[in-house]
């Protein structure tokens, strides 16, 4: 009988990572739509500092943020139903949201550790535990 309820409870765990990395998703991908929006429609918001390997115009970073985080948004929504094509999404996803936060880093440093760190974990919530949501 104690195996049961610590079964129970593991499940139960485990459907709230799961849950905790497609609400994470959502957030992100509203978050980086937010942060495109901005870079697209005022290209001097952010200060840009020259001596970084990657250079874009701001606005090229606006769109691709944007992009993703509307992509983000979808794979959130998609964890919810339990389908493993939109977990698959999310991991990749959330993944590209990392790298592109890293090369963000000279426009907005802090803000893009905080994304890439909430990337991290939404992408072990969703290969951990990702699976349990389905049931």
């Amino acid at each position: 009988m104690s195996y049961e309820m610590e079964t129970d409870n593991y499940s139960s765990w485990a459907v709230g990572w799961a849950g905790f990395a497609g609400i994470m998703l959502i957030i992100v991908g509203v978050m980086d739509f937010i942060q495109g929006l901005v870079a697209i429609v005022n290209d001097e918001f952010y200060v840009i500092d020259d001596d970084w390997v990657v250079k874009f115009d701001v606005t090229t970073w606006g769109w691709i943020h944007l992009i993703l985080g509307v992509v983000l948004v979808l794979a959130g929504f998609g964890i919810f139903t339990g389908n493993v094509a939109a977990r698959t999404v999310g991991v990749i996803v959330a993944g590209l949201a990392a790298i592109a936060n890293f090369a963000w880093l000279p426009y907005y440093p802090v803000w893009s550790i905080i994304l890439i760190a909430v990337s991290v974990a939404v992408i072990w919530a969703l290969t951990a535990h990702g699976r349990d949501i389905a049931s």
